[in-house]
């Protein structure tokens, strides 16, 4: 056998094989923000209603964790707290919050950054480390985080939470609850952590 037709049968065969992975890339599960109200629940199956009143079905997986979100004080804000804000850009360049969530410090460094988020049209989001906190109609938040850092205005009446542990006791019809989803192939949409509003709360970020 030549060397040539060796190189031949290794090269289409490589490009057999890239045929074959690519559909199962364009495949890939993606990942459904759900902001909803829990329905009814049987097992692991949870039937809810988005803000915007879809139907959904979402499956809780194995070991799923539930994180309850809670009422905090803004003037509990300090210095070196790392917390997440959903804002709006203003004309100075500055953010106004629509909310502030304070993470535990076990959950440092989630989300790290300034990006476009889906609470309203044209908002933000910014997690990152609190830098300076300045006492203005509320408060002045400075966000440090990788890159950059930001400056947000919240007004005295933005919600402010945070997270605490949880459990599946918070699951019950009514309660509120925000879940990263996975929607496989098939349409169908689990989640391995949700956040659920505690004493009927509804989480505002």
């Amino acid at each position: 056998m030549s060397i040539r037709f060796i190189s031949r049968r290794l090269v289409l065969g490589g490009a057999a094989a890239l045929l074959l992975t690519a559909p199962a890339r364009a495949q890939a599960p993606r990942t459904v923000r759900i902001r909803a109200s829990i329905d009814s629940i049987d097992g692991d199956v949870l039937s809810l209603t988005t803000r915007r009143g879809e139907k959904l079905t979402l499956t809780l997986r194995p070991n799923a964790t539930v994180l309850a979100v809670v009422p905090l004080a803004l003037e509990l804000i300090k210095p070196g707290d790392y917390v997440g804000s959903a804002a709006m850009g203003q004309p100075d360049g500055t953010l106004r919050a629509l909310e502030v969530h304070v993470f535990p410090e076990s959950m440092r460094g989630t989300g790290d950054g300034h990006r476009p988020f889906d609470l309203e049209p044209q908002s933000t989001m910014t997690n990152g480390t609190v830098g300076e906190v300045t006492v203005s109609a509320g408060r002045i938040l400075k966000l440090a985080y990788g890159g950059g850092e930001k400056t947000i205005a919240v007004p005295p009446n933005t919600p402010v939470v945070t997270y605490a542990p949880g459990s599946r006791a918070l699951l019950v019809p009514g309660a509120h609850l925000i879940a990263n989803a996975i929607q496989a192939d098939d349409g169908k949409l689990s989640a391995d952590r949700l956040s659920v509003g505690k004493d009927g709360l509804i989480p505002p970020m």
